[in-house]
This record gives structure tokens, C-alpha cells and sequence, in this order.
């Protein structure tokens, strides 16, 4: 375990530079796949990072997601709907149990692009997301088409 990944008082891990990581990693993708976008240094609420399309003058506004341990990567707090997409990355650098890091084997991240409608029928009572309440969810694993068409003129 590295010492940005360790845990803090109380057990809780420290995943700070992780999901900090987590949202460049998305960026990085959208400008692979074409796609403008960038990360506002001025703290939105509902958001982390904004893709557009200039030539259309539209904007999609995204709402970035992560999970450290890959036995808990299905699952996330979403409070706000204040967004377009939530886009889920699973980072699967270990599994925790009872607050302890029991496996540090680390796997690839995992990229859900999910449309904000879908994220609101999914989204539990208590604000809660869990993956496997969304049909078909692997439909939405790196599908940066999803953005692309939302951008569209």
C-alpha cells in the first residue's frame, strides 16, 4: 500500500490523490475519444469535468465517480442529479472488509458512462447507486458514444 492510499483515523482510507486521479483519467479519455473537455478549477457542486461541443454550442456536464477497492466498485453515493452523466470509474486497486485492507492485487480500471436518467431510476431511497441495479449495465462500460451523441448539433 502506498502512503497516499493509507488509512486515516477511524480506518477510513485516504483516497484523496486516488479520486483526484479518477477525474484526470476521464478527461484523458474524453480527449482521446475527440471528444473537447476540461476540469473547472472552481469547485461545482454537481460536476467535475465539462465536455462540449463549440461548433453546436453545447455542453455536457459530468459528474465523476470512483471507488478504490474493486469488492465495494459497485456501489456509490450520488446526492446530487445536478449533471448530465456520472461517469463511474472503478478503480480496483484492492479489496477492504470491516475498514482493513485485506488484498492489495490490483486489477485495470473499469470506466461506466451513465446517462443521468439512468442513474436517477437506478439511485436508491438513501441517494445510493449500485451497478447491478441498472439493466444491461455493461452497455454503458466505456461507451463514450453516449457523449458524443449528446453533444451532436
Amino acid at each position: 500500500m502506498t502512503l497516499a492510499s493509507a488509512p486515516i483515523r477511524g480506518g477510513r482510507l485516504n483516497t484523496r490523490l486516488e479520486w483526484q486521479g479518477a477525474e484526470f483519467l476521464v478527461l484523458a479519455h474524453l480527449l482521446i475519444e475527440g471528444i473537447e473537455a476540461y476540469k473547472p478549477y472552481v469547485n461545482h457542486p454537481g460536476y467535475d469535468l465539462v465536455a462540449l461541443n463549440p461548433n453546436a454550442n453545447k455542453l455536457a456536464r459530468i459528474s465523476v465517480k470512483s471507488r478504490w477497492a474493486t469488492n465495494r466498485a459497485g456501489h456509490f453515493p450520488l446526492n446530487s442529479l445536478d449533471c448530465d452523466f456520472v461517469v463511474h470509474v472503478a478503480l480496483n486497486r484492492g479489496e477492504r472488509l470491516n475498514k482493513v485492507t485485506i488484498d492489495t492485487s490490483i486489477q485495470g480500471a473499469q470506466l461506466y458512462i451513465l446517462p443521468i436518467d439512468v442513474c436517477t431510476n437506478a439511485r436508491s431511497m438513501s441517494n445510493k447507486m449500485n451497478l447491478r441495479n441498472i439493466p444491461n449495465v455493461e452497455r454503458f462500460e466505456s461507451n463514450w458514444d453516449l457523449i458524443k451523441k449528446f453533444l451532436e448539433a
